[in-house]
């Protein structure tokens, strides 16, 4: 049976930080593409405290979940077991993206390794439904490790390439919806 919890508590905290991958959820708020997207490297995912989450995000294939954030706001994150433990974990709520150039930034940085190449922004997310469900028909997988991939196409990318991302894959959604900004910081600029 499903639960509904007023926190994000100490234990819900534990499963959280066990969890190799989380999901990221999205809409546009009229018509469009409902987006999920997978996300690893345990060090980019904070509990700043019971009712507020962060990640980093790292330069993509797209921009969906920015210009879905700009657009309305609505985002759900979602942690699956892959153990013998079976659980789903869903954080509802109001995502906004925070700039690598913003005072904020600054302030979240502790909580993260920062050391991923293409950082393009913190995700804040106030959330204000926590529920979980069974998961019993998810498998069991293990966990051979954190896929290095993205890190290290990253690392080989020029400032060009990253300037050439911003106005072209992520300046819009696939529905058009605005996204990254022409003067979006390149990764070079954050102090690694």
């Amino acid at each position: 049976m499903a639960k509904i919890f007023a926190e994000i508590d100490d234990k819900l905290q534990k499963f959280i930080e066990e969890q190799p991958m989380f999901f990221v959820a999205t809409a546009p708020s009229e018509g469009g593409h409902v987006n999920v997207s997978p996300k690893g490297y345990r060090d980019t995912f904070a509990i700043l405290d019971e009712h507020t989450v962060a990640y980093l995000d790292l330069f993509g294939s797209g921009a969906e979940t920015i210009a879905h954030l700009r657009d309305n706001g609505r985002i759900t994150v979602m942690f699956c077991s892959f153990t013998r433990t079976s659980k789903i974990l869903r954080l509802f709520g109001t995502g906004r993206v925070v700039r690598p150039d913003s005072p904020e930034f600054d302030a979240l940085r502790p909580h993260f390794g920062l050391q991923h190449p293409g950082i393009r922004a913190v995700i804040v997310v106030s959330v204000d439904r926590i529920a979980d469900s069974c998961g019993y028909s998810v498998p069991y997988l293990d966990l051979v490790d954190e896929r290095p991939v993205l890190d290290a196409l990253h690392a080989r990318r020029t400032d060009d390439e990253f300037a050439q991302r911003i106005t072209t894959v992520n300046a819009a959604s696939i529905d058009g919806l605005p996204a990254l900004l022409p003067d979006h910081p390149l990764p070079s600029s954050i102090e690694r």
